[in-house]
Parts: C-alpha cells; sequence; structure tokens
C-alpha cells in the first residue's frame, strides 16, 4: 500500500495564516509538501512544522504561468490558497483570486494533479463585492479545468495571526468605541483556522466528494455585535460598541482604505458586511460541512482566549479564567 510519503502535494499561498496551518495538517499526515511562494526565502518558517526534508519552497507567481507549471512538476495534488483581502497595485481580486486561479486549474489539469481550491463562503458572481465576484469566477475556473476539483469554502478564519479577531482586538487598544458597520446585525459563523487546515487536508485525503462545494463554519452562529463582544471580553476592554449605518460606514470607507493596520476598512469590505457569512442549508443538507467530513469545529470562545490574552491592559496578561 503506498505512503504519503509517495505523494507529493503542491501547495499555493502555504507561507500565509491559513496556508501554514495546511502545511502542518499535511506534514503530520507525512505528505511531502512544495510551498509555491512569490518570496521562498520569507518562508523558512515553515521548516519546522515537518521533518528534514519534507517541506520545501519554490518560487511561483500565479501572474506568470511558466512558474505554476514549474511550481506543479510531478505533483500528485495541487492546492490553491492564493487570496488577498485588500487591492494594492498588480496584486488586484481579479488578478489574483480569479485570473490566478484559472492558472494554478490549468497547470494541475496538465500536471494530471488532483485539486483543492479554497474560496470562500459568499462567493457570488452577481455579487455587488468585487472580492465575492473575483472569489466565484475563481471557483468557476478551477470547476471548468478540473471538474473534479474540490471546492472549500470558508465563513471568517480566526486564530493566532488571523485578520479579523486580532484587528478588533488591536483596535480596542488604540480607539475609544468600536463600529458596528450597519448596526452590527450581520451573521457570520467563525471557523478556527485549524479546522480549516483539517478540512483540507482530508480532501488530499480523498475524504471529500470530487466537484463538490464544501461550506466550512464554526460550531455558532454570531451576529458581528455578539463577535465584538466575545473579543472585548476576552481582551477585558470596556468600549462602547457604535452603530455605523452602511451608508456612512461606506463614505468613511472611502478614506480609510488608505489608513494603516487595524484603523483600514475599505468600501469593498463595508459591502461585504451587508450580507450574512454563514453556512448554507442545502450544504448541511448534503452533508457538505465539516460535520460532513467528521471533524467537530472548535468555537471562537474557546479558541480565541489562547492568543487575545495579549491585547489585555497591562499588568493583566495572565489568559482569564486561567
Amino acid at each position: 500500500m503506498a505512503s504519503n510519503l509517495d505523494t507529493l502535494v503542491t501547495v499555493f499561498g502555504g507561507s500565509g495564516f491559513v496556508g501554514r496551518n495546511v502545511v502542518r495538517a499535511l506534514a503530520k499526515r507525512d505528505y511531502r509538501v512544495r510551498v509555491a511562494v512569490r518570496r521562498p526565502e520569507l518562508a523558512g518558517h515553515l521548516q519546522p512544522l515537518g521533518r528534514v526534508g519534507q517541506i520545501h519552497t519554490v518560487q511561483a507567481n500565479l501572474r506568470y504561468p511558466d512558474s505554476v507549471a514549474a511550481a506543479l512538476r510531478d505533483s500528485h495534488v495541487a492546492i490553491n490558497l492564493v487570496g488577498i483581502l485588500t487591492e494594492s497595485g498588480a496584486q488586484t481580486f481579479d488578478a489574483v483570486q480569479a485570473e490566478g486561479a484559472a492558472t494554478v486549474a490549468k497547470a494541475a489539469a496538465a500536471a494530471g494533479a488532483r485539486l483543492v481550491h479554497v474560496s470562500a463562503i459568499g462567493a457570488d458572481a452577481e455579487s455587488a463585492s468585487s472580492y465575492a465576484r473575483a472569489k466565484a469566477a475563481g471557483e468557476a475556473a478551477a470547476l471548468a479545468a478540473v471538474p473534479e476539483a474540490v471546492i472549500m469554502r470558508p465563513s471568517v478564519v480566526f486564530g493566532p495571526e488571523d485578520q479579523f479577531t486580532n484587528r478588533f482586538a488591536g483596535l480596542a487598544r488604540i480607539a475609544p468605541f468600536l463600529p458596528l458597520v450597519g448596526g452590527g446585525e450581520t451573521k457570520m459563523q467563525p471557523v478556527y483556522v485549524g479546522d480549516v487546515a483539517n478540512a483540507v487536508a482530508d480532501a488530499v485525503d480523498g475524504k471529500a466528494q470530487p466537484g463538490a462545494t464544501y461550506e466550512l463554519g464554526g460550531p455558532e452562529v454570531l451576529s458581528f455585535r455578539e463577535i465584538l463582544k466575545i473579543i472585548l471580553d476576552i481582551t477585558d476592554r470596556d468600549r462602547p460598541l457604535l452603530p455605523l449605518p452602511f451608508g456612512l460606514a461606506k463614505l468613511q470607507a472611502t478614506f480609510l482604505q488608505f489608513a494603516p493596520g487595524p484603523l483600514k476598512l475599505t468600501p469593498d469590505q463595508v459591502e461585504l458586511l451587508r450580507h450574512d457569512n454563514v453556512v448554507s442549508e442545502a450544504a448541511k443538507a448534503a452533508g457538505l460541512t465539516l460535520q460532513g467530513l467528521g471533524i467537530n469545529p472548535d468555537s471562537l470562545e474557546a479558541v480565541a482566549p489562547q492568543y487575545l490574552w495579549r491585547f489585555r491592559p497591562a499588568g493583566q496578561f495572565q489568559r482569564k479564567n486561567a
């Protein structure tokens, strides 16, 4: 019987937040992992995630098809994790999440590799959000080139290096209040990055249905308001939550899109917050969820205290309820 060590998995975007967790999950299952990134010299932090020689990095840029094809040489499985939250220069949503996804999918097809494509809940070709439209285009491109591709759509992903819970915890440090865009009623289903990584690794194992789209959410559906309250409670910050109508938020975002750090807010992000980000009833009925893969997801309240404690006021760095 063939060992996982005989299987080479190429991970595009493996040095990012979700990527490093996927690489760790694959390494634990004894796969050989090739990490394709734009700057291999900055991906040295991945080496300790596996045994000597198990993980190696190569240079690839989704805007250059030849580099993608070279990264996939002799690969058995391709995983595309590349995505951006905001646009910058040539790194546009369409270039990265639509055209880039098509490049990876076509190269995977040419190499005879299976494909796992990580998208996002909310991907919609008809959306007013450029991010959501590009995600939908990427899914379509993946399935057009590799009809048996497995699509993974996570909700908002949280974990130690995320740009969601850490962002608002950081904002609570410096701001006198936290904004509730649209009144804070938008529903989300925060999903732990480790659970997403295990779902991707399960797809590599062959446990996922070929050609299916999985929706990955945590055990709880929470409003944006409830999530911010959890973050404030964990970080022991007393900040009022100020409702901000969508129209005013979008106007402010035209300026805040150029702001640094946690102050940054783009009009496209405001548009995304108009719609709930939760696992659909159709996905639940079809078993195309974490639970359908046999994964019991961790909750935000169970995991976030393990890393958000560092945002507590000086002198209170002990984890709450420790």
